[in-house]
């Protein structure tokens, strides 16, 4: 059930101060509105993204602490640094976003459920068209086996989903976003909530209002960002001296 302490909006303009949301359950700040791309820039920009289950309305959250990861904090184990040597994956950005979304869609176990619904799906695929989502891609030998999906304001880039149908795809797409993100001057990568997976990559907690001060320093310059097709080229994993 809905908490009545939360408002209802009507307009992009009316999003409260994050600090407002909520603690239990953590985050939850207002519902309502749309999925237009002014109301998801609105939020982005505010450190709120949305998030919601089949049958209830538009919920928008902002947790406290949020989970980044800073590109230069990354951490790449050995085994993974093999992996890219290797060039095991084909690493692509923005060729096939749509494929992306639905794969990161999938329920993550039989007859499990997904929060990524019909009009999320659209909504973000807009947002690509825009130039403001982004996939990162891994192919192999012509078949999309992971990835991940999320949006670009300023410097930051807001994560949103990833998935993996074989080893260490989504880590490749991670590392190589952490990568072409640091080349372009980004300075931190929003991971939302905490995840071992992503703790693992050395993301880390910090609390929403060093994060959203960050936003304000970061998110003044919110043109579209283009990135080149070749994400692979770009970062050069094929040089083994910068593993």
């Amino acid at each position: 059930m809905i908490s009545r302490t939360i408002p209802w909006l009507d307009d992009p303009a009316d999003f409260p101060d994050a600090a407002l949301a909520l603690k239990n359950p953590n985050g939850l700040l207002a519902a309502g509105g749309a999925l237009s791309p002014e109301w998801l820039l609105a939020a982005y920009q505010r450190g709120i993204f949305p998030w919601f289950s089949k049958d209830e309305p538009i919920l928008w959250w902002s947790p406290d602490p949020r989970f980044v990861l800073f590109p230069r904090e990354i951490r790449i184990r050995r085994s993974l640094r093999r992996v890219l040597r290797q060039r095991r994956f084909d690493v692509r950005v923005d060729t096939d976003f749509p494929a992306i979304i639905a794969g990161c869609a999938m329920p993550r176990e039989t007859g499990g459920g997904t929060w990524i619904l019909p009009a999320m799906h659209a909504a973000y695929c807009r947002m690509s068209e825009l130039g403001y989502a982004h996939s990162v891609e891994c192919w192999r030998e012509g078949r999309l086996v992971g990835g991940l999906y999320g949006m670009a304001l300023g410097r930051v880039f807001f994560g949103e989903s990833m998935f993996s149908t074989e080893t260490d795809a989504s880590k490749v797409a991670l590392a190589s976003l952490a990568r072409l993100l640091d080349d372009k001057g980004f300075v931190m990568i929003d991971c939302q909530m905490r995840t071992a997976h992503l703790l693992s990559m050395g993301a880390r907690e910090i609390s929403r209002d060093e994060f959203c001060a960050g936003l304000g320093r970061c998110t003044v310059e919110n043109d579209p960002c283009r990135w080149p097709a070749d994400l692979a080229a770009s970062i050069g994993w094929n040089d083994a001296t910068e593993i």
